[in-house]
C-alpha cells in the first residue's frame, strides 16, 4: 500500500488515480493524525507526504510528522511534496530521513520514476532479486585477463581488479544498477569513476540507450546552457544551425556529469531545475522539452564541505546523491596493482605492435610500494612509458624506477634556466603529490581557483 498524506483533496484524488492506474494499492488521508493512525497499525510500502497541513507555510508540521513516521517505520521510504520556494524545507526533510522530494506542480512521469526507484531500492534488500542474476552470471561467466567477466551478477569485463575494496563497490553497483536512482561517485582523481559510471549504465535497464559523458570542469559558464540544453539557429552570433544539447542526446539513457564540483553556482541552479523537472528549454526556444534520463555524477571534491562553504548548493547535493559510491585510492587496493599493470602492458604492446612483455615479481613489488597520488591513471602512464623506453623482458624494478623518478619533483629543483611553464608544472606537480590529487586543497595552497587549477592540470597533463 502507498500512503498519500495531503490536506488538498484535489492532490489526493489525482495522486490516487495515477497510482491506482499504475497498479498500486493506495490510501489517502488529509491530516497527520489520520496518517499516524495508519502508520501505527500498518507498514506502507511508500509514503508521499505534504509539508504543510494548515494555514502555516513553515513546513514544521511536515518535519514533525516525518520524524514521527520514522520512529514507527524507519525502513519505509518517504517522498516529500513541496512548492519550489520551500526547497530548503525539503533539504531539512532529507536530513531527517526522507528518501526524496518533488516540487509542486510535478511531472507525472518523473514522479512515477522516483516512486519506482524508492520501491526498488527498499524492496531489493531481502527479496533475492540479484541472487538469480548472480547465478545466471556465474553460469555464463567468461575469463577476461585471468578473471571472471561476471562478478556479483554484473558485467565487469572492463573493470580490472579482485580486491575486497573493489568488490565492495561492485556489490553496490549490482544493487542499484537496475533502478533509476541518482548516483554520486566520489574518489580521488584517477581512481576510475567513469568506469564505475559506465558499469552502472551497462547493467541498467537503459543499457541499450545512450551513455552521454560531460566533463563539467571543461565547460565555461558562458557555454553551459548551449552545451547542456542546446540552442536554436540564430540564438546567438555563432549559432548558425540548431544544435542538440547533452541532455537531449541522453534522452532515455544515462548522463554522466563528471567533475560536478567544478560547476559555477549560477549553473548549479540551472542544472537543479532540469534534474528536478526533467524538462529544459534550448537557447532561443521558449518551448520546453521533456527528457527521461538517469543521472550519475562524479567528483574528487568534498561536496559536503563545499555546501558548508556555500560554494555548492545543498539542494543540488541532495538531488544528485541519492546513492553515494566511494572509490578507494589505488594505495588502498594494492593487491590489484599486478593485475592492472599486466592489463596496461598487454594493451600497450598490442597498440604498438610490440612483442608481449612480462613484469617481474620484483617489479610488481616495487610498483606496490609507490604512493600513486595519480592512482590508476598514474600507474597506466608509468607502465606505458616504461614499455616504450625499456628493452628488457621481463621488466625489472629498475626499469620502472627510472621512469618514475623521471616525473617526480626533483628534490633540488630551482627556477634557474627553466621556462615559466616548466616552473609552473613542477610547482603544480609538487602540490599534486603533497595533497594526493585533492584539487580543493591544491587550489587553496597555490592561491588559484579550482577552475584555473584544473585548466593548468589539463595543459600539463597532470592527473588528467
Amino acid at each position: 500500500m502507498i500512503l498519500v498524506i495531503d490536506d488538498d483533496s484535489a492532490i489526493r484524488t489525482s495522486l490516487g488515480f495515477m497510482l491506482k492506474r499504475a497498479g498500486y494499492e493506495v490510501q489517502t488521508v488529509a491530516t497527520p493524525k489520520e496518517a499516524m493512525a495508519i502508520v501505527r497499525n500498518e507498514e506502507p510500502r511508500l509514503i508521499l507526504m505534504d509539508m504543510n497541513f494548515s494555514l502555516s507555510t513553515s513546513g514544521e508540521e511536515g518535519l514533525t510528522l516525518l520524524k514521527q513516521v520514522k520512529l514507527f517505520r524507519p525502513e519505509v521510504p518517504v517522498i516529500l511534496m513541496t512548492a519550489w520556494g520551500s526547497i530548503n524545507l525539503a533539504v531539512q526533510g532529507m536530513q531527517a530521513g526522507a528518501f526524496d522530494f518533488v516540487t509542486k506542480p510535478w511531472n507525472n512521469v518523473a514522479l512515477m520514476q522516483r516512486i519506482e526507484t524508492a520501491l526498488q531500492l527498499t524492496e531489493t534488500k531481502d527479496n533475492g532479486l540479484f541472487l538469480e542474476q548472480r547465478r545466471q552470471g556465474d553460469a555464463q561467466s567468461s575469463m577476461v585477463n585471468g578473471q571472471s567477466s561476471m562478478v556479483n551478477g554484473i558485467d565487469r569485463s572492463f573493470i580490472i581488479g579482485q580486491s575486497k575494496a573493489l568488490n565492495d563497490v561492485l556489490k553496490v553497483v549490482e544493487r542499484i544498477a537496475k533502478t533509476n536512482a541518482s548516483v554520486l561517485i566520489t574518489g580521488e582523481s584517477g581512481t576510475g569513476k567513469e568506469l564505475i559510471a559506465e558499469a552502472i549504465h551497462r547493467n541498467s535497464r537503459r543499457a541499450d540507450k545512450p551513455f552521454v559523458k560531460v566533463n563539467l570542469g571543461g565547460i565555461s559558464q558562458s557555454l553551459f546552457e548551449s552545451e547542456m540544453f542546446g540552442h536554436k539557429k540564430g540564438a546567438f552570433t555563432d549559432a548558425v544551425a540548431d544544435r542538440k544539447g547533452r541532455f537531449e542526446l541522453a534522452d532515455k539513457g544515462t548522463i554522466f556529469l563528471d567533475e560536478i564540483g567544478e560547476l559555477d553556482l549560477s549553473c548549479q541552479v540551472k542544472l537543479l531545475r532540469v534534474l528536478q523537472e526533467q524538462t529544459f528549454e534550448p537557447l532561443g526556444d521558449s518551448k520546453p522539452k521533456k527528457v527521461d534520463i538517469r543521472v550519475v555524477s562524479a567528483t574528487n571534491a568534498n561536496l559536503q564541505q563545499m555546501v558548508q562553504e556555500k560554494t555548492f548548493r545543498e539542494d543540488l547535493f541532495y538531488r544528485i546523491n541519492l546513492i553515494t559510491i566511494h572509490l578507494p585510492a589505488l594505495r588502498e587496493r594494492k593487491e590489484d596493482i599486478p593485475l592492472l599493470a599486466a592489463f596496461f602492458a598487454k594493451k600497450q604492446c598490442e597498440a604498438n605492435g610490440l612483442s608481449p612483455v612480462e613484469i617481474s615479481q620484483e617489479a610488481n613489488e616495487y610498483l606496490a610500494s609507490l604512493p600513486f597520488p595519480g592512482n590508476i591513471r598514474e600507474l597506466k602512464n608509468l607502465v606505458e612509458r616504461t614499455i616504450l623506453v625499456s628493452a628488457n623482458n621481463p621488466l625489472q624494478a629498475s626499469d620502472f624506477e627510472k621512469q618514475h623518478q623521471g616525473v617526480s619533483m626533483p628534490a633540488n629543483a630551482n627556477a634557474e634556466g627553466m621556462t615559466l611553464d616548466e616552473v609552473e608544472r613542477l610547482t603544480i606537480l609538487k602540490a599534486y603529490e603533497k595533497y594526493h590529487g585533492n584539487i580543493s586543497q591544491m587550489a587553496t595552497a597555490l592561491g588559484l581557483t579550482r577552475q584555473a587549477l584544473y585548466r593548468r592540470m589539463v595543459k600539463f597533463n597532470i592527473g588528467i
